[in-house]
């Protein structure tokens, strides 16, 4: 019989005595015989298969399973004869099972590879370790990552693999090789900063290569790293470990696990330093323990049985305090961690500037994270726990915004039956906030069912976070700042019954801008002074940098241009570093055009300046500054669908001017078919940063 091994650290592999890789056929095939592999010998129902092959079985899937089954058997017995039962993929009572050896399969021979270093010398261990972590050919199960049967085999199969990447260091370390083992560390490091086992590894390292500074630069950098990303402060292990190396403690030379001597006393500790000098006479009490030298002796013996008085820590202290203890009682890895953490970082999310930055970064990161548990309802609380209420309809980071709402989706269909309408409804609600500012129609779907859910459920929070999605995706056309000024009405009211400051101040901000697009400005000026107060009083940094815009607009809207350019450009200053691309970039320069329009200046676009997402808009400007207006009709006739957003009507305005001054009917017309909803608004002012004036003017010319 011909012996088949199997390879799933990577893509899914299987290859004969020779070595020669077996032709598995199609994807469905691989998956099959991947899907029997994380069986671990058992056997899976062909129903099981089935709904793990296809979201929507097709009819005769049975039949089509059975087929695939037969030529993977042909594959990997291809000597057995006709009729002969299988030896290999086995039918058994309901399904199949794969019956291969625990030697066949690359990933329970990396398993076994490494418990059994464990208990090796080091010299063996760094051999054991080299070898099977040069199985890994990318990640566990590569072409299944977004199946549900693959997400929890490859998540074990991960954490392996990063102890094994550990404890490689550890023997190099042991064997006296510090310099092998720091650059693996690194790298580990860079991909997994968390692993605060790798850092004190990696210190380590760098001490026995005589690298003092670098060693405490790397417990600093580990101490920013846990402080900033996860609010802990470093664990035991490390904190003791920088001590030891500020005071260049002997132990530090001992390979790990070394039983270390008792502690020297007073004065020996120059000796072991190389010191030639004899040890300083002393007298008075011994040496005293770890943590007790800078506690001074009371003048005042305690009675006896007589508790402490409590102490109240100051204010600045609680949170350091707190955050050690939770450091100290909850295990590092848990669930309850992760979702701590997510809650750590919502709050982060709203200081603005770099911790809304950092927020956006490590929420991505604690997403992956949660997925890797298989555990569709941890990674929905994970995902949905961030309902920081956002006010701009363009995403600062698209790429992050896309994996969020593929895993959103994905967690949405693996969530099991039963009760998880909260979970669900955040869900979409996220899948609505998250697809702002895009064309199709799956984030209106996403917002219309998140707010019926939560107006089923009747929970006030959930029924505010689903109101700032229904925000999101109202901007599909021109004309629709009324139904915005609504959404903002709502959320008022419904934030001042139930406490929920974040999402009063948003409601406030989108009655700004809406009153401002219906050119009510004595509303709005009610609503910016109100949504100024409430950020004051609570800590709002980021409101500042939206009010201060509707002042620069206000000031162009009621005819003052010098006034509004300097507006502008302080409020630009203030937006600079507030951690929000999506609307920082080029900004400054669309509102000082569209200020120069209104306000019947030249344009004096800058060619050179960064016009960000803008650029298709004031392009048409720059080639008729320049007299290229073969080249300006050209790229007017390119622009693309203005994006979903609050800029909406400022683009089409932008569109309707250049075309005017290139004389261009079509383009006027089809300008004119977008705006004219908009008709009794000032284009532009929905955003509450800036206006071109009223959409009537644009629609009569």
């Amino acid at each position: 019989m011909v012996r088949v091994v199997f390879g799933v650290l990577g893509p899914t592999v299987a290859a004969g005595d020779s070595g020669g890789a077996l032709a598995l056929k199609g994807p469905r095939h691989r998956a099959v015989l991947a899907r029997l592999i994380v069986a671990r010998r058992r056997v899976v129902p062909v129903a099981r298969l089935v709904e793990d092959l296809w979201e929507d079985p097709p009819p005769g899937a049975v039949g089509a399973v059975q087929t695939f089954v037969a030529a993977l058997r042909r594959v990997l017995e291809p000597e057995r004869p006709p009729r002969a039962p299988a030896r290999l993929l086995v039918t058994d009572g309901p399904g199949y099972a794969l019956r291969t050896e625990p030697d066949t399969v690359d990933a329970w021979r990396f398993e076994t590879a490494l418990a059994t270093a464990a208990g090796l010398p080091a010299q063996q261990a760094l051999a054991t370790l080299e070898e099977a972590l040069g199985w890994w050919r990318g990640p566990a199960y590569a072409e299944f990552a977004d199946e549900d049967w693959s997400r929890g085999e490859r998540a074990r199969l991960a954490e392996l693999r990063l102890q094994a990447v550990e404890r490689r260091a550890e023997a190099h370390l042991a064997l006296g090789r510090p310099a092998d083992a720091v650059p693996d560390l690194d790298a580990h490091l860079t991909e997994h900063p968390w692993r605060e086992d790798a850092w004190r590894l990696l210190a380590l390292a760098l001490y026995r290569q005589h690298r003092q500074g670098d060693a405490l630069a790397v417990l600093r950098r580990a101490r920013e790293v846990l402080t900033n990303q996860l609010g802990l402060d470093p664990g035991p292990r490390l904190r003791h470990l920088q001590s030891d190396i500020l005071t260049q403690t002997p132990t530090l030379d001992l390979p790990p696990n070394t039983p270390a001597p008792p502690h020297p006393p007073r004065g020996a500790r120059n000796r072991a330093l190389g010191s030639n000098e004899p040890a300083p006479k002393t007298s008075g009490p011994p040496h005293p323990p770890r943590g007790a030298r800078n506690r001074a002796p009371s003048p005042i013996p305690p009675e006896p049985n007589t508790p402490p008085p409590p102490t109240t820590p100051p204010p600045a202290d609680l949170w350091t305090r707190a955050a050690k203890t939770y450091n100290r009682t909850v295990a590092k890895g848990t669930r309850a961690r992760l979702e701590s953490t997510v809650g750590l970082i919502r709050n982060l999310a709203v200081t603005g500037g770099e911790g809304l930055a950092e927020a956006r970064h490590h929420r991505t990161a604690a997403i992956t994270a949660a997925e890797e548990f298989a555990d569709p309802e941890l990674t929905a609380r994970v995902i949905g726990a961030y309902d920081v209420p956002a006010i701009w309809t363009r995403a600062d980071d698209p790429p992050a915004a896309e994996h969020i709402v593929a895993v959103a989706e994905r967690t949405l269909a693996a969530l099991p039956a039963g009760p998880h309408d909260t979970a669900r409804c955040r869900l979409l609600a996220t899948i609505a906030l998250e697809t702002r500012g895009a064309t199709g129609p799956r984030g209106p779907e996403a917002a219309r069912e998140a707010e019926t859910l939560a107006r089923r459920l009747d929970d006030p929070a959930l029924l505010a976070f689903a109101l700032n999605g229904t925000f999101m995706q109202s901007c599909t056309r021109a004309g629709l700042a009324p139904q915005r000024d609504a959404i903002g009405a709502e959320l008022v009211e419904l934030a001042v019954r139930h406490g929920l400051v974040t999402y009063e101040v948003l409601g406030h901000l989108i009655r700004l801008q809406a009153r401002a697009a219906l050119a009510d400005f004595a509303a709005a000026d009610t609503h910016a002074a109100t949504a100024d107060r409430l950020a004051e009083r609570h800590e709002l940094p980021l409101v500042g940098v939206f009010t201060e815009w509707y002042g620069a607009l206000r000031l162009s809207a009621t005819g003052e241009p010098a006034r509004a350019e300097t507006a502008c450009r302080a409020a630009a200053a203030r937006l600079d570093g507030a951690g929000m691309p999506g609307l920082e970039r080029g900004l400054l320069p669309l509102a000082l055009l569209c200020l120069r329009l209104t306000h019947g200046l030249p344009p004096d676009p800058d060619p050179r300046a960064d016009w960000g997402p803008h650029r298709p808009w004031a392009e048409p400007f720059t080639l008729i500054a320049e007299g290229r207006h073969t080249e300006a009709r050209t790229a007017l006739h390119a622009l693309p669908e203005p994006p979903h957003d609050l800029l909406y009507e400022a683009y089409c305005a932008l569109e309707a001017e250049a075309a005017l001054r290139l004389d261009d009917r079509t383009v006027l017309e089809r300008a004119r078919t977008r705006l004219r909803p908009a008709a009794a608004e000032l284009a532009g002012a929905g955003s509450g940063l800036l206006t071109l004036g009223p959409v009537e003017r644009y629609l009569t010319d």
